[in-house]
């Protein structure tokens, strides 16, 4: 082989490993810092890592905010209409943050099953639904319809009690 020829290929691999260095760091840099999103109904299943950092959504829901008296710890339940996770955070929540309103919360999952929140995002007005809760939402409706349209059928394919009775 040529020596000019030796030196490109030298030059190109050298090039080659540096590129695949760079990009396996940068891989690596960012599966730390990636935040996925959990609905509560992925989160009771047990899809959700417990102790990584997660963000999870959905409504919050009527008459579960609980507020300390003597700091500024916060303790309510976001639901998706099919499971529920309680959530806790120690801060100052957005002034949009309500009951029955949307709701993106950033932390962690303990072991008990409660969501640790390091940051509360409320919607910012009346008509935004994030899109991580707006489908969370819709996959939870889709699923109870289901399961409604199955009971049906079995409640048609077994008269009631009623029925059979003659009644």
């Amino acid at each position: 082989m040529h020596p000019q020829r030796k030196q490109r290929l030298m030059i190109i691999v050298f090039i080659l490993i540096v590129a695949g260095l760079a990009a396996g760091l940068l891989g690596y840099a960012l599966k730390e810092n990636i935040n996925l999103f959990y609905p509560p109904a992925e989160i009771v299943s047990g899809k959700a890592p417990v102790g990584k950092a997660i963000r999870a959504g959905g409504m919050v829901q009527e008459g579960s905010v609980q507020r300390a008296s003597d700091s500024l710890k916060i303790r309510f339940v976001v639901t998706d209409y099919s499971a529920v996770v309680t959530v806790e955070y120690e801060g100052i929540l957005p002034d949009l943050f309500a009951e029955g309103e949307g709701v993106v919360v950033s932390g962690k999952l303990a072991e008990d099953g409660v969501f640790y929140a390091t940051e509360v995002l409320a919607k910012h007005d009346e008509k935004y639904m994030p899109p991580e809760v707006s489908a969370a939402l819709e996959d939870s409706a889709a699923k109870r319809d289901m399961e409604s349209a199955s009971t049906a059928e079995q409640n048609i394919s077994d008269p009631a009690p009623a029925e059979k009775a003659g009644l």
